[in-house]
């Protein structure tokens, strides 16, 4: 069933108002994942509406909750995201971040007892429509084994990156450090897909293409040795940094078992001017890049992706729509 991106804007957060989270709240989720799904980014979109319904009503993520700001430092904001969702502590993050970085010329906000941060490409990118450069990064839960070992300890732990580029869309990177997204496993096992067999070791330690038996066992790291080192990395900024649970500490965003998942995430927002950059020199590399038939700047395709969606809207599959019929009975 297509739907207008504000139609399944409606109503995924009327499905969300219906399992116990507040009016805000569920707005704030329901843009993030609607918009998730538009930039092609299914695995952080539309199919986590049902654990997400499910974790609130069971209280897991608290539907309700309220996040605290604090400004320790003049540059420095630390973020409790009260173990509700991430999208409206992120939401309420970004102007205040943003404004403290203008001031200060580098700021960082340290989000804690957080949740699922969804696609992190669409965070920093907004950073880059204010004229600042931006990094983030956030872990989850245990998924991905140190590099030689078998007992999962780091999350996918995304890394995502934008920088303004003038008179153009931003420069955007964003990448889980496993080979995919688990999210993309996870939208398999919805459908009832095989997954390619470089994308996760089963519970045995060996390569599968079952996507059961990958979501029990492990995640590759993104370039072997380079992408679990980078992973621990992401651990020490996202959790150790904030306070937050380290990814062996948390529970599964796919169920609604457990403790609340109480991840972090950490971003970082710096105004070029203040460090002896412009927006024109920022630019650039981007122009070179396009210049080169053939290269391709990252992030541009989201970004159209997103653009086409505003005009043709987003096409809801039949088994999503029976799971959100369910949800709203």
């Amino acid at each position: 069933m297509m739907f207008s991106l504000t139609e399944a804007e409606s109503l995924v957060a009327e499905t969300l108002e219906k399992n116990r989270v507040s009016t805000e709240n569920a707005r704030s989720v329901a843009r993030a994942l609607v918009t998730a799904e538009a930039a092609g980014q299914g695995g952080h979109g539309l199919r986590r509406i049902e654990a997400y319904s499910l974790q609130a009503r069971a209280g897991k993520a608290d539907g309700f909750a309220t996040p605290a700001f604090s400004t320790p430092r003049p540059s420095v904001l630390r973020v409790d995201a009260a173990f509700g969702f991430a999208y409206p502590a992120i939401d309420q993050t970004v102007p205040r971040l943003a404004d403290m970085a203008r001031q200060q010329g580098i700021a960082i906000a340290a989000i804690s007892r957080s949740h699922h941060a969804g696609v992190l490409g669409l965070t920093v990118e907004r950073f880059a429509d204010e004229g600042l450069v931006a990094l983030m990064v956030a872990n989850a839960p245990a998924s991905m084994a140190p590099w030689g070992g078998r007992k999962p300890l780091f999350g996918t732990n995304p890394i995502a990156f934008a920088a303004p580029v003038a008179g153009d869309d931003p420069l955007v990177i964003d990448m889980a450090l496993s080979t995919v997204a688990r999210g993309k496993i996870m939208a398999a096992v919805q459908k009832g897909d095989p997954i390619p067999p470089d994308w996760a070791f089963g519970p045995d330690g060996q390569p599968t293409t079952d996507a059961k038996a990958g979501l029990a066992g492990t995640m590759m790291p993104a370039g072997g040795a380079k992408g679990a080192a980078l992973a621990m990395m992401v651990e020490v900024l996202a959790a150790g940094l904030t306070g937050a649970q380290y990814s062996y500490q948390s529970s599964s965003l796919f169920d609604d078992k457990g403790a609340p998942p109480a991840l972090g995430h950490t971003i970082i927002a710096i105004d070029p001017t203040a460090t002896g950059g412009s927006l024109s020199h920022l630019s650039g590399l981007a122009q070179e890049i396009a210049a080169d038939e053939g290269a391709r700047i990252p992030g541009r395709r989201g970004i159209n992706n997103r653009r086409r969606a505003i005009e043709t809207g987003i096409d809801i599959p039949d088994d999503v729509m029976a799971t959100i019929t369910a949800l709203q009975g």
